[in-house]
Parts: C-alpha cells; sequence; structure tokens
C-alpha cells in the first residue's frame, strides 16, 4: 500500500459493502458509525481538458464552480465514470485520492483541516483509511480550498 511505502501513519476500516448501495460515502458513514463531516468522497472532475481530484465531505456537495475557479478552467463537470476508472486505476464508489494510476491535481476541501483525522477510500468498496488531512495533501500534492457547499 503506497500509505505504508511513504511510512505514514493510517488507520484501515472495512465494512461490509452493500450491492445495492449507490452514495458510497454516506454508506461508509453510517456503516463506520462517523459523522459525515469527517468522511470525504473523492470525485473526478473534468475541468476544461484536464481531469481534476476534488476530495469533499460526504456532508455536502462539490462546488464546481469554486473548483473550475481555482484550476483556472471555464467549465468543470464530475468526469465520465469509465474515464475515471481508466484514469484513477479505482471503481467508482472505490476511487481512492491516493495511489492513482496517473498523478492529478488535487484539491481537499479545507474543512479536513478542522479534524485530526480524516476518512477516505482507501481503494475499494468497503475499505476506507483513516489519516491526518496533512498526510493526504503530502501524499497526494493537494492544497486546502474552499471547494464544498451544503
Amino acid at each position: 500500500m503506497a500509505l505504508e511505502a511513504k511510512g505514514v501513519a493510517f488507520t484501515p476500516h472495512a465494512y461490509e459493502h452493500q450491492d445495492t448501495a449507490t452514495n458510497f460515502g454516506e454508506e461508509a458513514a453510517a456503516a463506520l458509525g462517523l459523522d459525515e463531516n469527517r468522511v470525504f468522497k473523492t470525485l473526478i472532475v473534468q475541468a476544461d481538458a484536464e481531469l481534476v481530484v476534488a476530495v469533499v465531505p460526504v456532508s455536502g456537495k462539490l462546488d464546481v464552480k469554486a473548483l473550475a475557479t481555482l484550476v483556472g478552467a471555464k467549465k468543470a463537470t464530475l468526469a465520465d465514470p469509465a474515464l475515471a476508472a481508466r484514469r484513477t486505476g479505482y471503481i467508482v464508489g472505490g476511487i481512492s485520492p491516493i495511489g492513482q494510476k496517473t498523478a492529478l491535481t488535487t484539491i481537499v476541501d479545507e474543512s479536513a483541516e478542522l479534524y485530526d483525522t480524516v476518512f477516505v477510500s482507501g481503494g475499494r468498496r468497503g475499505f476506507d483509511i483513516e489519516l491526518a488531512p496533512r498526510d493526504l495533501a503530502e501524499l497526494t500534492g493537494a492544497r486546502f480550498a474552499a471547494i464544498a457547499r451544503a
């Protein structure tokens, strides 16, 4: 795992994924008994011709206009799921911001900095990892910015 190779402290959290689930972040928060503000979903966004990783709390939504502005794009939309899977190496619902096949610009919502640790997908449905927000940013080359809205 990328975290072990880098010597980053993390805690793995497995849970029973339900095949009927469609909101994977909410499923993870409920299954692990966590506040949805501490569980972050990984979204792949098409910002003009570039793909960008947006990491936002499950409790909110991505502010695509804010993200577009931040990365200098005129328009941003969620990327096609098949393209997201090809570029990251993960399936939708299990896309981790860490260890992606192709390094992409990554933005983490600044609310992550409010917590000692946050939860993100560990690379498959039914598996999250808990780590410090600063470690997440360092591993992914991310910057923190206001990209989530209620």
